[in-house]
């Protein structure tokens, strides 16, 4: 858990988001490295939100480059 978190890719830091998530549910670690591994879940999960925001960022540029239609509506009724 030492790496940089912006070194990671999306895959990397979700995996350690979710090894975060198994060690603060079993309820088998200290006060002091709880706080620690929230800290470090809360960053990750930021990390992930940014990397899924640029993807969709790009993926409506391509989408616009082509022509097509780009951001979502809601349905009617919706």
């Amino acid at each position: 858990m030492t790496e940089a978190i912006e070194g990671l890719s999306f895959e990397a830091a979700m995996a350690e988001l979710e090894a975060v998530v198994r060690k603060l549910e079993g309820g088998q670690v200290a006060l002091e490295e709880s706080i620690a591994l929230y800290e470090r879940g809360a960053a990750l999960r930021a990390h992930c939100d940014a990397r899924l925001r640029a993807a969709e960022e790009r993926i409506e540029m391509i989408r616009a480059a082509e022509g097509r239609a780009t951001g979502t509506t809601p349905a009617e009724g919706f």
